[in-house]
C-alpha cells in the first residue's frame, strides 16, 4: 500500500504513525492496570498494603476452614491476586513476560477472548494451588499462574509453525525449573517467598491444553 506524504517511513521501515512501544492494547492495558495497582499499595503504607494481601490475595485456608473472610473477597480474589505482587522485581519480571508471551496470543485471539483467557489461566491456576495447599494461612500473588497458561498457549501455537515433540523438552525443562526453585527458594514470589510452582505448572497446562476453546474459529 503506498505511502501518502505525511506517511513517510522511518529508518528500518516503521511508519511515522505506528506506536513506539509496539504491543496489543489488552497487554498494555494489563501492564498498566498491574503498575498502577502497585504504585497505589506503595501510597497506602504498609498496614494498609497488608490489609490488600489478605483481602485481595488468594489464601487458601480462607476457602477450607471458618477464617471470618467475607463472601464478596473469596469471591474476587482468584481475580484479583493476579494483579498483587510481592514487590518491584516480582512484577517486572512477570510484566516482562507478559509484553513477550501475551502479544502474539493477543493478536490471535482478541482482545476480549484473549482478556478472558488469561484470566481463566490465572483463576484456574490459584484453584489448583488452594486443592494441593488447602490449609495454607499464607497469600498467594502474582500474574504468574495467568502468564504461565499464555506461554502454554504460545507452545501450543507454535505446533503449527514446527513439531510439537520438538517443544516437549523446552515445556519439560521449564515445569523442572518450576520445581525446583518452588522446593528450594531462589526466585521472587510473594513477598520474598518461594514460587507458587503449583499454580505456575497449573496455569501453564491450562493454557497449553485449553487455547484451542478460546480461539476464534476459522471457516
Amino acid at each position: 500500500m503506498p505511502f501518502d506524504d505525511d506517511q513517510r517511513r522511518l529508518p528500518g521501515g516503521r511508519g511515522t504513525g505506528e506506536r513506539a512501544i509496539n504491543l496489543p492494547p489488552a497487554v498494555l492495558w494489563l501492564i498498566g492496570i498491574n503498575v498502577a495497582v502497585q504504585v497505589l499499595r506503595q501510597l497506602l503504607g504498609e498496614q494498609a498494603d497488608q490489609e490488600i494481601i489478605l483481602r485481595f490475595g488468594l489464601v487458601p485456608a480462607a476457602y477450607t476452614t471458618e477464617s471470618g473472610q467475607d463472601l464478596f473477597s473469596l469471591l474476587v480474589a482468584p481475580v484479583t491476586y493476579q494483579f498483587l505482587h510481592g514487590g518491584w522485581m516480582h512484577l517486572g519480571i512477570n510484566m516482562l513476560t507478559l509484553a513477550a508471551f501475551g502479544a502474539p496470543v493477543e493478536r490471535l485471539l482478541g482482545v476480549r477472548r484473549f482478556v478472558l483467557f488469561y484470566l481463566v489461566c490465572g483463576a484456574f491456576a490459584g484453584l489448583v494451588h488452594i486443592l494441593v495447599y488447602p490449609e495454607s494461612p499464607d497469600p498467594v500473588v502474582g500474574a504468574s499462574g495467568a502468564i504461565s497458561g499464555i506461554f502454554g498457549a504460545v507452545l501450543m501455537l507454535m505446533r503449527y509453525v514446527g513439531s510439537l515433540t520438538s517443544l516437549l523438552p523446552v515445556a519439560g525443562i521449564w515445569i523442572g525449573l518450576n520445581v525446583f526453585f518452588g522446593i528450594f527458594g531462589g526466585t521472587p514470589g510473594a513477598g520474598g517467598e518461594s514460587v507458587a510452582w503449583v499454580a505456575h505448572i497449573a496455569g501453564f497446562v491450562f493454557g497449553l491444553a485449553s487455547i484451542r476453546f478460546f480461539a476464534p474459529r476459522t471457516s
